[in-house]
């Protein structure tokens, strides 16, 4: 028997599958995949759409025969090879990346490694700014600028305190019937606003113990929950580091939304805006149409990535 079903969960060597009728199945893979020359650490991802045929032997486990084409992917360096992929999820429609500023502190740096991933796989992403109760004047600061700096940008971004019920219903809204990647570091509240929005979801909350990192080992895998308005979020449990995969220095310029349009008006088309005479990007730097810090973002990230 053949059918057509999304992937989950995935656990390495099984795969949890629930076919368009409803039905949940163990599932392994057929052989080795390669897909479109992608080589990954995981040939399967959480939200690949695949075939299934029955396995004869045992009652509720399928094998996987195919994967359809993806609508798109999301990658990040593979956690333990550097020089491999690890396809985070596929088939998206969006992404969420939950920050803090304090209780853990969301870096400028991962917010921003995030955001040229996102661009770089086509994939819209929503910035969400959250335990806003908890932040001291400082903190309050820096929030307004980095709202300010993110929406000013064309990201749109949310203040929220599960706490204070602030804003959380909008993000309800923006979930309705999307895929939606939720991501952030661990401690940040990711399922706390889940499990406040959808109770019956149950969402497994880290402790806030967790956040300061010390031998904590929470699994990269992600998993997909079917939202009750007819969405699905994909939940990655806490992302210590975003790493670039496959962006060169050449191309990181074309995934900073503000630096794009200006990128034709650089004297050399292959300007890395660092030291070159008559570029675009250090004169609207310097000029403050664009903000220095995602300057310094871009010069970060530009060093990190090898010839």
């Amino acid at each position: 028997m053949h059918m057509t079903g999304r992937v989950y969960k995935s656990t390495g060597s099984w795969y949890v599958v629930k076919t368009t009728d409803g039905k949940i199945w163990k599932a392994r893979i057929k052989g080795i995949f390669k897909i479109d020359g992608i080589t990954s650490t995981n040939p399967i991802a959480v939200g690949d759409e695949v075939e299934l045929e029955l396995y004869p032997k045992e009652e509720g486990i399928a094998i996987i025969t195919a994967i359809n084409k993806r609508k798109n992917y999301i990658a990040r360096t593979s956690p333990h090879q550097n020089k491999q992929q690890h396809i985070v999820a596929s088939n998206l429609d969006q992404a969420m990346l939950i920050c803090t500023l304090k209780e853990p502190k969301t870096s400028q740096g991962f917010i921003d490694r995030f955001l040229v991933t996102t661009e770089a796989y086509h994939i819209t992403t929503i910035i969400v700014f959250n335990k806003t109760d908890i932040y001291d004047t400082k903190e309050l600061k820096l929030l307004e600028s980095l709202y300010e700096l993110y929406s000013n940008i064309g990201y749109i971004v949310f203040n929220t305190s599960v706490k204070k019920v602030e804003n959380v219903d909008q993000i309800e809204n923006i979930l309705k019937a999307k895929t939606t990647l939720l991501s952030g570091h661990s401690g940040v509240g990711k399922s706390s606003i889940i499990n406040y929005l959808f109770p019956n979801l149950q969402l497994r909350t880290q402790e806030v113990s967790d956040w300061s990192g010390k031998g904590m080992h929470t699994t990269t895998f992600a998993e997909m929950f079917d939202l009750p308005n007819e969405g699905s979020i994909i939940d990655t449990p806490g992302i210590k580091e975003f790493g670039l995969f496959n962006i060169t220095k050449q191309e990181l310029s074309h995934y900073f939304v503000e630096m794009k349009p200006l990128l034709q008006q650089c004297q050399f088309n292959n300007c890395l805006h660092i030291n070159e005479p008559n570029c675009a990007i250090k004169k609207a730097v310097a000029e403050s149409s664009i903000n220095e810090s995602r300057y310094n973002s871009y010069c970060n990230m530009l060093e990190s990535i090898k010839d």
